[in-house]
């Protein structure tokens, strides 16, 4: 196997676990998503963590580069196909120090760096490989795993990820081998963003390629999901059960189908064996009753601002299990099954179209809202945001803005 097909093996399969997402937001909404070109420049991203200025600071030096003869660089290079981090990471700084303007040298920092969990000094290295040479592919898919994949989840991580994985899927000299594992990590990072359809389509990529790859397999299987082709998600998540590190997935998946047909009791078989397989990732949700939850919706609403509870004067705000295919499907794309409340109508101030009285409403889900925190302490803040984030659509905001103010 080719060096860059080692490379990319240890980024997606090695240590570098992609993080769970996020819980879903409040809702999708009418929300424009700023289109991803591939001549979009990647912003600033996370600030490094800095070493501490102090006396007791202890410096680490590097061990000194042994290349047998070899430059620098393929010592480097060497080293990591080995497994051998440290020793790479040695190389690749003798590399860098020697010719401080290739890229390349500093795109073998990047990946050592990471490969040793070292994420802050990764995000330096890579950044100052693509400062160099914006089309790096090495570093460009290191940059985009670092963020999309190995970093905790968060929108601005997942966005850059993105930004670098498109950038290297569309530089003509990327090599063909690394294409697959580019698209694949702008599909996982589409999917976590909400952008579906992207996701299926880098997961196309991926599959034309390597069409038994489970990781693009289970990325369009849940981009199907999240469109809403609800027979072709069931059939994709069938296919994963027998896949010891996706079966949890599949499985809590497969419940969330069979729920919403009215299954509810082979749901929560499949919810069980999900819980039994991740126990971690699908707790027990903390479902409080129908008529206790509507309590809680009623709670929430009290206890806004007086400006706000004017705002919903005229507007109900009810409850229900899950979002009804009408309410998903009247969206282009669809709404996210697993949604955790809904605004209909057009905003304060715009007209009403038709003859439905009230023309506006509220709706937040019981059981998604449930699955989205682990206690009923976060429950009850789950609804008071979710609350907030439909007001803030009643008042005319779109996702983007409100995920500025914090109530994505």
């Amino acid at each position: 196997m080719s060096r860059r097909g080692l490379l990319a093996l240890c980024l997606l399969f090695a240590a570098c676990k992609r993080t769970a997402p996020a819980p879903a937001a409040p809702d999708a909404g009418a929300s424009v998503t700023a289109s991803v070109g591939a001549s979009s420049a990647p912003a600033a991203g996370d600030a490094p963590v800095m070493p501490p200025e102090d006396a007791t600071h202890r410096v680490r030096p590097l061990a000194v580069c042994r290349a047998e003869g070899a430059a620098p660089l393929d010592a480097a290079r060497r080293y990591f196909d080995d497994g051998r981090f440290e020793e790479a990471l040695s190389c690749a700084a003798q590399a860098a120090a020697l010719e401080p303007d290739l890229a390349a040298a500093h795109a073998e920092r990047g990946i050592a760096l990471a490969a040793l969990g070292r994420e802050p000094e990764a995000q330096l290295a890579y950044a100052r490989a693509l400062a160099i040479d914006p089309g790096d592919s090495d570093a460009l898919l290191g940059a985009a795993h670092l963020y999309a994949v190995q970093l905790p989840s968060t929108r601005e991580r997942d966005e850059l990820g993105v930004l670098y994985a498109e950038r290297g899927l569309s530089q003509p000299n990327t090599p063909p081998e690394l294409v697959p594992h580019l698209a694949l990590v702008a599909a996982m990072a589409f999917n976590d963003l909400g952008q579906a359809e992207e996701a299926l389509a880098r997961a196309a990529i991926v599959l034309a390629r390597e069409p038994g790859s489970r990781e693009a397999l289970y990325e369009r299987a849940l981009a199907l999901f999240e469109l809403c082709r609800f027979a072709e998600a069931k059939a994709a998540f069938s296919r994963l059960l027998d896949d010891a590190e996706r079966a949890a997935h599949a499985h809590q998946h497969l419940g969330l189908l069979l729920e919403r047909e009215g299954r509810w009791k082979q749901a929560q078989v499949h919810f069980d064996k999900a819980r039994a397989l991740a126990p971690e990732d699908f707790p027990a949700p903390p479902l409080p009753s129908e008529d206790a939850f509507r309590a809680e919706v009623l709670r929430a609403v009290a206890a806004l601002p007086e400006d706000m509870r004017g705002d919903l004067d005229g507007v109900p705000v009810t409850a229900e299990e899950l979002p009804a295919d009408g309410d998903l499907l009247a969206n282009q794309p669809p709404l996210s099954p697993t949604i955790l409340g809904l605004f209909r109508g057009p905003p304060l101030g715009e007209p009403c179209d038709g003859s439905e009285t009230p023309c506006r409403s509220v709706v937040l889900y019981r059981r998604n809202l449930a699955r989205a925190v682990r206690t009923p302490e976060e429950l009850r803040e789950q609804i008071r945001v979710t609350l907030l984030h439909e007001i803030g659509h009643l008042r005319g905001e779109d996702d983007e803005e409100l995920a500025a103010r914090g109530l994505e």
